[in-house]
């Protein structure tokens, strides 16, 4: 069964996260297919939004450590820099539902998605830090942006987890709804944004995103100081210690 499933339903298409044995873990064949997935929806007309989900009890854990270290040359080829810059560079909204852990990269995809809905099962933490690493996505500009500086401070550097009133109040999610509603609320709302007139709908959300240059920037910084970061003893002892639980 695929890792990444796909679904095209009244003008959104569906992205669900499929590797709950590993607690959706995104490894690199999936972060391909994610950019895959995304990039071919923004050029088909039939596609107007995009809904990213996990399962009923898991959004992402985050990178699968394991597979990401066997591909540790970093640079703008590598393919989870490739889904993020992919995902900077969409012209369609994207909604997210996020159900159970959303770890690392999946608590800063969210800052790109344009409507955030979570059940109170969710779990959102930035632990980059903890692994001797630094923050990706834009996150280290986005986050103090939306949250302030010294609560972004707080996420980024202590790297605890926060639950979803917490992520309510700090503006990171839209609404917090029970878990049994949790899909089909945020699908209807991808369905809402789907049917609005195209043109209008990005031309607006172009227009939010005024600054995405600056973001751009952020993020190739970012990425340079990850893969520095990543071949430095600290993440390396910092890695063997986390595989070896």
């Amino acid at each position: 069964m695929s890792t990444i499933q796909i679904q095209d339903e009244q003008g959104v298409r569906i992205i669900t996260l499929n590797r709950p044995e590993k607690r959706n873990a995104l490894n690199l064949d999936m972060y391909n297919q994610l950019t895959e997935y995304l990039i071919q929806g923004d050029s088909d007309n039939g596609i107007n939004a995009f809904l990213i989900k996990g399962q009923t009890e898991c959004f992402t854990s985050g990178n699968d450590i394991a597979d990401f270290l066997k591909n540790s040359n970093l640079g703008p080829e590598h393919p989870a820099f490739k889904f993020l810059f992919a995902l900077l560079d969409l012209n369609k909204p994207i909604v997210a539902a996020v159900t159970g852990a959303a770890v690392g990269i999946g608590t800063t995809l969210l800052l790109h998605c344009d409507l955030v809905y979570a059940d109170n099962s969710a779990k959102f933490q930035l632990p980059f830090v903890n692994l001797a690493l630094v923050p990706e996505a834009g996150a280290s500009l986005l986050l103090p942006r939306l949250v302030g500086p010294q609560k972004a401070a707080e996420l980024l550097l202590l790297g605890e987890s926060f639950n979803a009133e917490s992520a309510l109040s700090m503006n990171i999610v839209n609404q917090v709804l029970p878990n049994e509603q949790l899909f089909d609320y945020a699908l209807n709302q991808a369905i809402k944004l789907a049917q609005k007139p195209p043109q209008a709908l990005q031309a607006s959300r172009r227009l939010m995103r005024y600054d995405i240059e600056a973001v751009r920037s952020q993020m190739q910084q970012e990425l340079e100081a990850f893969a520095l970061r990543l071949q430095s003893d600290e993440a390396k002892a910092q890695f063997t210690a986390f595989l070896n639980k």
